[in-house]
């Protein structure tokens, strides 16, 4: 039998270049038994004698069979023999042959296996829990995205109303789908997967799901499943009750591309006055994701995150148009909140009360008809780069006692005001530009104490005894209006106008020593106590005493110096600016510090050592141009519910002999490490959340052990650990100003000296053939990066004269008191 090669119209225009080739190879002619040699090709058609391939005559068709399968059939044949097989025949079939694989795996297979059972019209990938993302086929790096997320998403239940039936009694239809599970409802998906000890991953298909128990108490995954925009068509509802409650024990799970309604029958208040969307309780963290979130309720947000633990993370959600609150947040609930889309809302898009402490980024918060973020009664909060505007009364409220930090906002277009600070609200308002606004940029009112740094608004009205600090601000006019008391400092403000009786509390102002000495029991509150020659408030001498309410800046020393077993409470004071340290700690000092700002500070923001022992709670410590927190020669103390964020160097850094105990403190954002220990200190660290900060999340020098339980370290940007991996040099992400922890070594051709230290990759590439040293694990900037060693560096640039780059930390200045006791 001849194959005829194919002409015409169709013949080329396979996308696989069909294989026409003839079954049988073309044959010479041998040698004749007389010598007689020809190499004439047999005639076509002729049908030469069979090779006998074994001792069995019917083995030879098989063999052909074989054989015309695997290489002779057209790719097209193939393809269409194989669209018929599911996904486990597909791979097994693909062990077959070069040729079978190459087929088998074929994405227009794969999509239409894929489409049956997900329904996704783009590949879902899910390379890690909790996490889900969307591709396009074509831009994706592999060739079958298709085949790859069927790998990923293969065992899962699927809430699919009427399809279990018909799965389940069709076995061989579906034979090889056995880690699949169906379920009409979403109820039974959620027990049935619990019982069933399955992974938790929970497909909820095309529809509208009404009235349904979810309760969710594991951490499960549930993620819509429909073609096009899946978080449009899978919409799941309630009348009655919650949409959807997470309960302690639900920490990770997660749910994404859905949508979330609360629409109460009734929209009265007296029925439906705890119900939500979404209710996040105590001790949770689940992850919602790229879902649409509306409540009809008139008395209930449409999130509500309350409770201590509760801290979810609600990323690329739609939370708009709802008839209450949008996003509240209350009784000690943090949580991570970015890339949100939160809109006309009826009132605040985002409610902070009650000690609530989130991070909101880049979220767009407008069109609000009331304010668009109001955080009050102890409010707190880290608002990064959202752009909050049109709304109908100020874009950012702050009120009774509330004290969030607003970094790198616009805030602009308001239909009353940019910021509105009343009865006694605090704050931190750094980088923002506020502009646009109908009224003030910002107003500041009724015993109010907030500070404004490095902001350019047109207006800021300050009015019945407020108390700001302004600094590094483009304002071009402040109005003073009724007892107000501002410090304004390093302003471009062409006009200040003052009305009304304006002055101001105690100041003490360039004091040749302290402002304030402690060695009783005292009460200092109100005052104004900077620019001093050495320090602002010393307390010695088992000194106790209430510090409260102060603004404490620029002096030369600490800010305030606590020794020798003093013990006072210092609470909610800015302590800012100081040449060497904000808050020192030292000579077995003790003391209550909490609620406090500390920030701005040359070194350390706060400095513990020689066996003190104080309590650090709630306070903000925050863009020091050293350290967060540095706690050294056998320094303790418990740190608590602290923020730690934007330090030039470690968030906290622990050395020399120290045991503190670190405990739900978040330490974000730092342009160095999280947490650095070394010098066989130790720590206790349970329940902090480390992200986002430049070298990584947690060190640990040699010889250095810590007791840890339930942190959580996760999305620092790990830049050390790059910088190793590319073959770079530690000094170019370093400089001499920041101190990487890593490996080490000495170069003896090089004569290193105790104070010097080469990174892994110098080591590698400019000492390869020296006679090298590993040293230890340890903080170090490298001096071979550094142009300090006679052999020049081919990794790294810009020389330094310092020579000394093992990092020890430099000591705060320590008074002599003698001459003041």
């Amino acid at each position: 039998v001849v194959a005829v090669e194919e002409s015409g119209p169709a013949a080329g225009n396979s996308p696989y270049q069909l294989r026409r080739k003839s079954l049988l190879p073309k044959r010479t002619a041998s040698s004749t038994a007389a010598g007689a040699s020809t190499s004439t090709t047999e005639p076509f058609g002729h049908r030469a004698k069979r090779a006998r391939v074994s001792g069995r005559s019917h083995d030879l068709p098989a063999a052909l069979a074989e054989q015309y399968l695997q290489q002779k059939l057209p790719d097209e044949v193939v393809l269409k023999i194989f669209s018929y097989l599911l996904e486990q025949d597909l791979c097994q079939t693909a062990c077959v042959c070069k040729r079978f694989s190459q087929l088998a795996n074929d994405p227009i297979l794969w999509k239409r296996l894929y489409m049956e059972v997900f329904e996704y019209t783009r590949p879902m990938m899910h390379p890690e829990p909790g996490k889900f993302y969307q591709v396009s086929p074509e831009e994706h790096d592999h060739p079958n995205p298709w085949k790859d997320s069927f790998q990923q998403l293969y065992k899962g239940a699927h809430v699919k109303p009427g399809f279990a039936e018909h799965f389940y009694s069709n076995p061989g239809r579906f034979k090889g789908r056995e880690n699949m599970l169906y379920y009409d409802t979403i109820e039974d998906a959620l027990g049935g997967v619990q019982e069933s000890h399955f992974d938790g991953l929970i497909f909820v298909h095309s529809g509208i799901y009404t009235d349904e128990w979810i309760y969710i108490e594991s951490p499960i995954t549930m993620i819509g499943a429909a073609p096009g925009k899946v978080s449009d068509k899978v919409v799941i509802e309630n009348t009655r009750d919650s949409t959807f409650v997470f309960m302690e024990g639900s920490e990770d799970a997660y749910v994404g591309y859905m949508t979330i309604r609360f629409n109460p029958d009734d929209k009265s208040a007296q029925h439906h006055n705890a119900h939500h969307c979404l209710e996040i309780t105590v001790n949770c963290s689940p992850n919602i994701d790229h879902c649409i979130i509306r409540s009809t309720c008139t008395v209930g947000s449409a999130v509500c995150v309350s409770g201590q633990g509760a801290c979810p993370t609600i990323k690329h959600c739609n939370i708009s148009d709802c008839e209450n609150v949008g996003l509240y947040i209350t009784d000690h609930a943090q949580g991570i909140y970015e890339d949100n889309e939160i809109s006309n809302n009826a009132l605040a898009g985002i409610w902070v009360k009650n000690h609530g402490n989130p991070i909101i980024r880049r979220n767009h918060i407008h069109h609000g008809r009331d304010v668009g973020v109001f955080t009050f009664d102890h409010g707190m909060g880290y608002f990064e780069s959202c752009n909050i505007h049109r709304n109908r009364i100020a874009g950012f409220e702050v009120k009774a006692y509330a004290n969030p930090t607003v970094v790198r906002c616009e805030i602009h277009h308001g239909q009353t005001g940019g910021i509105y600070v009343h009865e006694k609200g605090r704050g931190q308002f750094i980088e923002n530009k506020i502009y646009a606004n109908n009224f003030a940029g910002v107003w500041i009112t009724s015993n109010s104490d907030p500070t404004i740094r490095y902001t350019h608004t047109p207006t800021i009205l300050l009015h019945t005894h407020s108390n700001p600090t302004i600094r590094y601000t483009h304002t071009p006019t402040i109005l003073l209006h009724m007892h107000s008391n501002p410090t304004i400092r390093y302003t471009h403000t062409p006009t200040i106008l003052l009305h009304i009786h304006t002055h101001s509390c105690t100041t003490m102002q360039e004091t040749h020593y302290y402002g304030l000495f402690v060695d009783v029991l005292s009460v200092s509150r109100g005052n104004a106590i900077f620019n001093g020659n050495q320090g602002g408030v010393y307390i010695f001498g088992d000194g106790r005493g209430l510090i409260e309410g102060n603004d404490i800046h620029g002096n030369a020393l600490a800010g305030i110096q606590i020794r020798t077993n003093s013990c006072p409470i210092i609470r909610r004071n800015k302590i800012w600016g100081g040449q060497n340290g904000g808050i020192l700690v030292y000579n077995s000092g003790l003391g209550f510090i909490e609620d406090n700002e500390i920030f701005d500070n040359a070194m350390a923001g706060v400095w513990i050592k020689t066996d003190s022992n104080p309590t650090l709670r709630r306070n903000k410590i925050h863009d020091g141009r050293d350290g967060g927190i540095c706690i050294f020669n056998g320094g303790r103390g418990l740190l608590e519910e602290n923020d730690i964020f934007r330090n030039a160097q470690a968030g906290v850094l622990i050395s020399t002999n120290s045991h503190p105990v670190l405990r739900k403190n978040r330490i974000f954002d730092g342009f160095a490490a999280g947490i650095e220990i070394t010098n066989h200190a130790t720590a206790t660290l349970e329940g902090n959340q480390i992200f986002n900060n430049r070298f990584g999340g947690l060190f640990l020098a040699s010889g250095v052990n810590v007791t840890m339980k339930d942190n959580k370290i996760m999305n620092n940007q790990d830049a050390i650990e790059k910088a190793v991996s590319r073959g770079q040099c530690l000094y170019k992400i370093s400089s001499y100003t920041s101190y990487p922890m890593h490996d080490f070594y000495r170069c003896h051709t090089c004569n290193t000296t105790d104070r010097n230290a080469i990174c892994v990759n110098c080591i590698k590439k400019c000492h390869q053939g020296h006679d090298v040293e590993f040293i230890r694990h340890d903080r170090f900037f490298c001096d071979c990066g550094a142009g300090t060693l006679s052999n020049p560096c081919t990794l790294a640039g810009e020389p330094t004269h310092d020579t000394d780059t093992l990092y020890d930390s430099a000591p705060p200045i320590e008074s002599n008191t003698l001459q003041h006791n």
